[in-house]
């Protein structure tokens, strides 16, 4: 990926770091990175929103993904790259601790897991994107949506496969069976993130990962590095199977929508067809990932009974943080966007 522009001291400090060899790192660029990040975070009313700490995190994690274009793959786990993201992570899982709301949990088994999942899903009262989108969203909002999306959706599923190896029996087999659908079945042209890509070049937009990642506002870096940072650590691996399970079970008819929205502006299958895929997929995913995902997972292991529910609550929250935030520019005829050109990227 293309190294996105800093939005910060801390996010600039950690570009002049990574543009040093990782093993020479300049202990002076080190040492003020380390200095701006605490002060950063101390300083920080909302780490959700703040743009500093949310680009310099997904940064970091980019190093997991597909790399950063010019800087040197040792950077990966080098310990101040780890020193940076353990700091942010730190106040970032707090802060979803102490905003997301937690629904009473249930005993720990599979049905009862599964129709709580279901009944915090199904409860949800977020801003409704995939309605508008389907009803009133103009050519130019439809554009701004697949942009926002784009940050995820050309890595889909990757932050949910770090859980693979860190998880054990029915639920292993679970996330197995949802993700190898999400990549195709072994079939490049089949696989979400490609069928998205078509999407964005099927409406003339740039289909290269990170391409859009300058324009987009905190709370998308913030819902992309939620995934990662649950995905990434085996401690909550109930995180990311929660988190999982509510994505899946809210996907399905918002994607109906979504597709017909593209329908009535015009679009035909090739800008569909990723949405109508979603909406046959996703009904059987939910089930195997409140059922077999999830709720195996808290029954085999009911000390992550807790995490599961949190990784779902925090998904649904920072989702709907984003979708207000969204709805709020369109109902009132801006954008969410950093800037309004975005033919202007390099690229």
């Amino acid at each position: 990926m293309r190294i996105p522009q800093s939005r910060g001291p801390v996010s600039a400090a950690l570009l002049e770091l990574l543009k040093t060899s990782p093993t020479a790192a300049e202990t002076d660029l080190a040492t003020t990175l380390r200095e701006l990040t605490a002060a950063a975070l101390g300083e920080t009313a909302d780490i959700l929103q703040n743009d500093d700490l949310q680009t310099a995190l997904f940064l970091a994690y980019e190093l997991r993904y597909s790399g950063l274009r010019g800087v040197d793959d040792d950077w990966e786990w080098h310990p101040e790259v780890l020193a940076l993201c353990a700091g942010i992570e730190l106040e970032f899982e707090k802060a979803l601790r102490e905003r997301a709301p937690m629904p009473e949990l249930p005993a720990p088994g599979v049905e009862s897991v599964a129709a709580a999942l279901f009944e915090l899903t199904g409860s949800d009262t977020g801003p409704s994107v995939s309605r508008y989108m389907a009803k009133k969203a103009t050519d130019e909002q439809a554009h701004e949506f697949l942009i926002l999306r784009s940050i995820y959706q050309l890595k889909e599923a990757d932050p949910h496969s770090w859980a693979i190896p860190r998880l054990r029996s029915r639920a292993k087999a679970a996330l197995v069976e949802i993700q190898a659908d999400e990549y195709g079945g072994g079939r490049f042209d089949r696989m979400h993130s490609e069928l998205f890509a078509r999407t964005m070049r099927g409406v003339g937009l740039d289909a290269t990962n990170g391409h859009y990642v300058d324009v987009v506002p905190a709370i998308t870096l913030a819902s992309s590095n939620m995934m990662t940072m649950f995905g990434s650590h085996r401690r909550l691996r109930g995180a990311i199977a929660g988190h999982l399970a509510a994505f899946e079970m809210t996907s399905s008819q918002p994607n109906r929508l979504y597709g017909n929205g593209f329908r009535r502006l015009g679009y035909d299958k090739d800008v569909t067809f990723y949405f109508d895929e979603h909406v046959e997929a996703d009904a059987v995913h939910e089930q195997i990932a409140a059922r077999d995902l999830a709720g195996s997972l808290a029954t085999d292991e009911p000390e992550l009974l807790e995490d599961v529910f949190f990784g779902a609550a925090s998904g649904l929250f920072v989702d709907g943080l984003a979708g207000t935030q969204q709805l709020d520019a369109w109902t009132a005829g801006t954008s969410t966007l950093r800037v309004a050109d975005t033919a202007s990227l390099p690229a």
